[in-house]
């Protein structure tokens, strides 16, 4: 069951992942983000709000959030800073990168879990994982490669640092989520609220500093349809993702690789509508990646 949960995850990622393009572009980052994480916060506010007043209720739907020691708020605001820093650099690279580029390095992610997750939790890969790994990897070389055809060289674009960042410091969330959620026994809902709040204060300092005091900053925003609705997307698809992780017996570098295709979405539905360039030249490197996720599903 938590590997169905995990492709309902991605598929809610992959619509999150086109809104979110369609929000940057052309746009200030750091309000959208912002404006995405509130959303998200808003959506849980009522379960919050019910939890406090309709205990018996709440628990009988399983939307209920739990009361936390002090420590474990701060296990939370700790995911929470880093996953603001993650999305600080994911989001401006996002606006000066094609999707076709962006997501496909996103999705070396599982990567870097796959490390975590074999000299942390002590997972175990068979050769098949193995394979199905590696073959991600070297899919996002030939991604390099086709971005360069775009004017975008890896080495020399700080962009593509900074996604490459924010790919790292996600990993590092993922393998931190386990944690959270079977060692902490933290239910789902109970996370993501607790994290949305700490999320937005941390991006409230971020923009006092870099945005709020700039009056052309201000005047260069505008709002979209599409801000609200990344954060409702990424919500449900984290409910999704954190349901799987419940499960004892799920493994987080499967999960992290079943999420991974969301790029179907992003590349195939994506490229077409913001009508970026080389597409079919992109779907070679697709096809390698789906096939990595395959591999290590069918094992």
């Amino acid at each position: 069951m938590w590997m169905y949960l995990g492709l309902l995850a991605a598929l809610f990622l992959g619509l999150h992942n086109l809104c979110k393009k369609h929000a940057v572009q052309g746009n200030e980052v750091f309000p959208v983000l912002l404006g995405t994480i509130s959303s998200g916060f808003l959506l849980l506010l009522p379960f919050y709000f019910g939890s406090l007043f309709f205990k018996e209720y709440m628990v009988s739907i399983d939307f209920y959030i739990t009361n936390i020691p002090l420590e474990t708020h701060g296990f939370i605001a700790i995911k929470s800073a880093i996953m603001a820093a993650s999305w600080v650099l994911a989001y401006q690279a996002l606006k000066h990168l094609p999707i076709t580029i962006v997501t496909p390095i996103r999705s070396a992610g599982p990567f870097f879990t796959f490390i975590g997750a074999i000299t942390i939790y002590q997972e175990k890969p068979n050769s098949w994982q193995w394979i199905g790994f590696f073959l991600i990897i070297f899919s996002v070389i030939l991604y390099s490669r086709i971005g360069k055809k775009e004017g975008i060289h890896f080495k020399r674009n700080k962009w593509i640092f900074a996604i490459v960042g924010a790919t790292f410091l996600g990993a590092s969330s993922g393998l931190y989520d386990k944690f959270l959620i079977q060692s902490l026994a933290l239910n789902p809902q109970t996370l993501q609220f607790w994290f949305c709040f700490y999320t937005v204060l941390f991006l409230l300092i971020i923009l006092t500093v870099t945005w709020f005091p700039y009056a052309e900053k201000r005047k260069a925003f505008t709002w979209r349809w599409t801000i609200p609705l990344v954060g409702i997307l990424l919500q449900i698809a984290d409910y999704f993702y954190f349901k799987a992780l419940q499960d004892p017996d799920a493994l987080i570098m499967l999960l992290s690789a079943i999420k991974r295709s969301q790029i179907l979405i992003a590349v195939v539905v994506g490229g077409f509508i913001f009508k970026e360039q080389n597409k079919r030249k992109k779907l070679v490197p697709l096809a390698g990646i789906m096939l990595g996720v395959f591999l290590i599903l069918y094992s």
